[in-house]
């Protein structure tokens, strides 16, 4: 009985888990056909246009709350030349003091304004800035000081720049007159009479 015990337990412990033909196909099938098919089924996933990434959908999707549109725009700023020319007519009417004021100051300086700027016709704040000269004056609003950002390099010339800063100063009690171009013509126009009454005196002679 022992023996027959012993030997009992030997063979089953030399056979394995696959008994009969049914059991042999199973597990072949879960062993080698089975991971085929799903590797070639995520191939077909991937190649596919019908998933949620690459391009065929996601051009319109944000990245991290990011739209695609502000993408392409920080990219386009990254990439811009650091340095631009602009062409202006320097024969074109300077813009009046009033002009620059409305559209480049009025947002602080006018009435509300902003807490801590000289408002339009307040005597009392621009007092001590009047005080200070209108080069300074001028300095600090094509430069900047303190919370004012850098007026110059804009849709204005400096000239007009200070045109503007003059008016706001001139409105809040100064007297500084209104810059303009420097008269270049009237040199130009006492050389060309000089060189026709050279040829003049020598034909007199």
């Amino acid at each position: 009985m022992s023996d027959e015990v012993h030997y009992q337990a030997t063979e089953e412990a030399h056979t394995g888990p696959i008994k009969n033909p049914k059991q042999l196909l199973l597990a072949v099938f879960f062993s080698f056909v089975a991971p085929i098919l799903i590797i070639a089924g995520l191939v077909s996933y991937v190649v596919s246009g019908t998933h949620p990434s690459g391009s065929a959908q996601g051009e319109g999707m944000s990245l991290y709350g990011v739209s695609k549109d502000v993408r392409d725009r920080e990219v386009a700023e990254r990439l811009k030349k650091v340095g631009s020319i602009e062409i202006r007519d320097a024969n074109r009417p300077l813009a009046t003091g009033e002009a620059v004021f409305k559209a480049q100051c009025v947002t602080c300086h006018g009435s509300p304004g902003i807490p801590g700027a000289p408002h339009f016709s307040d005597a009392a704040a621009w007092g001590p800035r009047i005080g200070q000269g209108f080069a300074t004056l001028l300095e600090h609003a094509l430069k900047g000081k303190g919370a004012m950002p850098p007026q110059g390099g804009g849709d204005f010339e400096d000239l007009e720049i200070g045109r503007a800063v003059v008016y706001m100063a001139n409105a809040g009690g100064a007297n500084f007159p209104v810059p303009d171009r420097p008269a270049a013509a009237a040199p130009a126009e006492g050389a060309a009479t000089a060189d026709a009454a050279k040829p003049a005196e020598g034909a007199a002679k």
